[in-house]
């Protein structure tokens, strides 16, 4: 697996962010993954999971959001989220034109990459990956944040646990099967963060991603 360390321009006002890049030898897809709103691109579970996609020939480009770049707790607003996911997708262009590309990423990132994408179709994407969609706040149960979702002409993959406190399970069925693009697969007992008990659901949650993504090529 080659490694690469990068800065990607969001704009001139916004700044730079850090990305990295895990390009497994026999690369099938590259995956531009976005961090959730409580971590970096550099958490364990990000890395992890990237990691273990590497392993199975599925590429990554991690970045951070700028409020993560700039050590600030409170989370981008969507515009500025989605340039910054708008700044790694065309680099993942640029970079490996030939290359399948798909986009998504863990919670927060996850949805700023569908709202974006939901605003401007890119025919480039052959799928959206969602690490955990945080369908509602916790104790929240509407389904307002997948709105948006309607609006998209992309194969989405939704990964979810059936304890995650950010998406009761009867609503993520009732959003996900509704879109005839999208594909719910089940975690049991797994919650927001994919923990259920002692297991390690990441290996597990990889092969998924792997799987889903060699039906969209």
């Amino acid at each position: 697996m080659k490694t690469q360390s990068l800065k990607i321009l969001v704009s001139t006002s916004i700044g730079e962010v850090t990305g990295e890049i895990f390009q497994p030898h026999n690369m099938k897809s590259i995956y531009v993954f976005a961090h959730g709103a409580g971590a970096g691109m550099n958490h364990p579970f990000m890395t992890t999971l990237a990691k273990e996609l590497a392993v199975l020939n599925i590429g990554t480009l991690r970045f951070n959001f700028p409020f993560t770049e700039q050590k600030k707790k409170r989370p981008d607003f969507p515009p500025v989220a989605h340039k910054t996911i708008e700044a790694a997708i065309s680099r993942a262009k640029k970079l490996f034109p030939k290359t399948a590309l798909f986009a998504g990423g863990k919670s927060f990132g996850g949805r700023m990459t569908s709202q974006y994408l939901s605003q401007e179709h890119d025919p480039a994407i052959r799928g959206i990956v969602f690490v955990g969609f945080p369908l509602h706040p916790p104790g929240k149960s509407t389904i307002e944040r997948a709105e948006h979702l309607k609006n998209l002409k992309t194969p989405l993959l939704f990964l979810q646990g059936t304890r995650d406190a950010l998406a009761q399970w009867d609503l993520i069925e009732q959003v996900t099967s509704s879109h005839p693009l999208a594909t719910l697969t089940k975690i049991e007992g797994a919650d927001h963060s994919f923990k259920a008990g002692k297991q390690n659901l990441l290996p597990a949650l990889a092969f998924d991603i792997k799987e889903w993504m060699l039906q969209q090529i």
